[in-house]
């Protein structure tokens, strides 16, 4: 399907959509910018109109299963909207500023094309909700696996605000249609990418010289356990956030690194910490999501094993689950599914360690006695990370944080000095 100017159209018509879009864009680029005001607005009603309807509303019909509407609300609300403007542009953001000569004035950066990822729902609504934010002109690659909730999403804030159907353009394109792809990232001002190395490599081709590549690349996240202020129940939030996520969110835990260089330490740990994890994948499991995580700890240990890397590792095999005891040192991508990596990684060791994933680390959800928080919540800042939770909101959105270090609307924003006379 393709939603654009505010309808929903069958995809044999994404060519004549296609054909007619630039000139389309042209004409709405012409006009004065979106007002933040008209986007904050159109949401907060939409907001308060899907509590009100609650689980019978037609979003809440598309969502996934295993998320609620519940889940997604805070992030539709005036407030928090209002807060994100100011803390990542400041008060009144858009309004001139004058100096000795020139008068700078705070623009969109035209059409942004967002090619969005299929790991977290409702993200793909999220990226476009910052591209109206700043103004911008949104066209969207609907991820694969996306079951329309991102086109209910759109449908339902365009019948909240018409204004808005000239600013959202959506279209469920399968990656190799790298034709129409290409068309999409020719007329775009900026191009944002979500994914992996694979998925940046191909933005960085499409993306001409003349068009903004903005990377949200995936990033890598672990747990690390220094002590505990309250082990039971640190252990069960750890547990809880492995379930939920089945780490396939860059805030989801790959890895477990425990501040010791004892082998014995870490087997202990990893017999005392699989109750947790069974108990967390009992109580929240997807389909079939026992059997896949079995399957994917064994087909993960049976490729080291054939090339010859499993040595000196141990399995701690759980129902649903499992704990695998590597020891080696290096961060590195879980087979997941409820599949945890456990490594011994000493505080003396953490940064050079750190340092050879620069670039690609995110969160840690650090576990460690209340004199340690300070000192260890500074190293690993230093070493790179840009989030540092507690380990049961490795995956929590917070007001007012950024994404992976940066506030992404500042980057979807230009400055244009004009001279008085």
């Amino acid at each position: 399907m393709i939603f654009t100017d505010g309808k929903l159209l069958p995809d044999p018509e994404r060519r004549a959509v296609l054909d007619g879009l630039g000139p389309r864009l042209d004409a709405i680029r012409t006009a004065p910018p979106l007002r933040a005001e008209t986007v904050i607005g159109a949401v907060d009603a939409l907001g308060k109109r899907l509590e009100a309807e609650g689980p019978g509303s037609l979003l809440s019909r598309a969502l996934p299963a295993g998320m609620m509407l519940g889940e997604l609300l805070p992030l539709l609300r005036r407030e928090a909207l209002e807060a994100k403007l100011s803390t990542e542009l400041g008060p009144d953001p858009f309004a001139p500023r004058s100096f000795s000569q020139t008068t700078a004035h705070v623009l969109p950066l035209g059409v942004l094309f967002h090619i969005a990822p299929g790991n977290m729902p409702g993200l793909p609504v999220y990226t476009v909700l910052e591209g109206l934010l700043t103004g911008n002109i949104n066209l969207l690659k609907l991820p694969h696996g996306d079951k329309g909730l991102s086109l209910m999403a759109f449908k339902l804030l365009v019948e909240q605000e018409p204004l808005l159907a000239p600013y959202i353009h959506a279209f469920d394109l399968p990656s190799g249609q790298t034709g129409d792809m290409k068309i999409l990232a020719d007329l775009a001002d900026g191009l944002v990418t979500w994914g992996g190395d694979g998925a940046i490599q191909a933005a960085r081709t499409l993306a001409g010289p003349g068009c903004k590549l903005v990377e949200w690349g995936h990033r890598l996240s672990f747990a690390y356990i220094s002590g505990y202020e309250d082990e039971p129940a640190e252990l069960s939030a750890l547990a809880a956030h492995i379930a939920a996520t089945g780490q396939r969110l860059c805030s989801s835990c790959q890895t477990i690194f425990l501040d010791t260089e004892d082998r014995e330490v870490g087997t202990a740990f990893c017999r005392k910490f699989l109750p947790y994890l069974e108990a967390a994948a009992a109580g929240s499991p997807g389909p079939g999501a026992g059997a896949m995580a079995s399957l994917s700890g064994h087909t993960a240990l049976l490729e080291r094993i054939v090339d010859g890397r499993a040595q000196g590792e141990a399995l701690f095999r759980g129902k649903g689950c499992g704990l695998i005891l590597r020891p080696d040192h290096e961060l590195e991508l879980s087979p997941m599914e409820r599949n945890v990596l456990v490594k011994l990684l000493p505080k003396k060791d953490l940064l050079p360690t750190l340092r050879r994933q620069k670039g690609r680390l995110q969160t840690a959800g650090l576990l460690c006695t209340p004199e340690k928080r300070d000192e260890l919540t500074g190293l690993l800042a230093r070493a790179g990370l840009t989030r540092i939770t507690r380990a049961g909101t490795m995956s929590a959105a917070f007001p007012g944080e950024a994404h992976d270090g940066e506030y992404p609307l500042r980057r979807y924003l230009r400055i244009v000095d004009v001279e008085r006379a």
